[in-house]
């Protein structure tokens, strides 16, 4: 059958957006590279005009070149063309990776929502305000306890300030008074203040000069010794 009618040709699938835009991309640069020739041409063209006194050779050479400018603009046109097609390109390969992208982030948002709410089902409001509840009372449980561990045995409750600031004023007054009735033998002695004159001062005495000898190294005899 399939030769007699033939087989069923496969669809090629159609270029993408890339393809599209490195197949004129690559028509752009041969179009561009046969501009740049063209002004090759015409510069030299210019020159061989500027060197040619006027005549029927230089409007030949002219000729020539107005030629070539038309095919100049014809492949600049063409240029603006490939341009303009790459461009809207570019935007609509723009728009398609903003809606990939954008349906990428919608499912990676579903996926989320689909676990959160498997997340939720497993824990209940309820549940924690009751723990939270429950670590309150057991808080205020242990300050009970601490409360009551720290209590002095000694000092009642219902102890009065003013009666102990009595207390401490009667007691001040004993020690003052105990402090009186010492008997005068049994305080410390105080030293008397007798305000005695200043004792007299007196010239110190000049010692004697020791390197004072006679001729034979002895000290020098006193006078009243020589007298008698």
């Amino acid at each position: 059958m399939k030769k007699i009618f033939g087989a069923k040709k496969s669809k090629e699938p159609p270029p993408s957006i890339q393809d599209a835009t490195n197949q004129i991309n690559k028509r752009g640069e041969s179009v561009d590279e046969k501009i740049r020739k063209l002004d090759e041409e015409l510069a030299r063209y210019k020159e061989q005009i500027r060197r040619t006194r006027p005549g029927p050779s230089q409007d030949a050479i002219k000729a020539r070149a107005v030629r070539l400018l038309k095919h100049k603009r014809m492949y600049e046109e063409q240029r603006t063309v490939l341009y303009n097609q790459t461009y809207n390109l570019d935007q609509v390969g723009f728009a398609a990776d903003g809606l990939k992208d954008a349906q990428q982030t919608m499912n990676a948002m579903k996926a989320a929502n689909k676990e959160l709410k498997g997340m939720m089902k497993t824990v209940k409001i309820e549940d924690i305000d009751n723990m939270q509840d429950e670590m309150t009372d057991l808080m205020d449980v242990s300050n009970e306890i601490q409360e009551s561990l720290g209590r002095s045995y000694n000092i009642p409750d219902d102890v009065d300030e003013e009666e102990l600031m009595g207390e401490l004023d009667a007691l001040e007054a004993d020690m003052e008074f105990e402090s009186a009735a010492v008997p005068s033998y049994l305080q410390p002695d105080e030293e008397p203040d007798l305000n005695l004159p200043a004792a007299p001062s007196y010239p110190t005495a000049v010692p004697l000069n020791r390197h004072q000898e006679d001729e034979l190294g002895m000290p020098p005899v006193p006078r009243a010794s020589l007298r008698s």
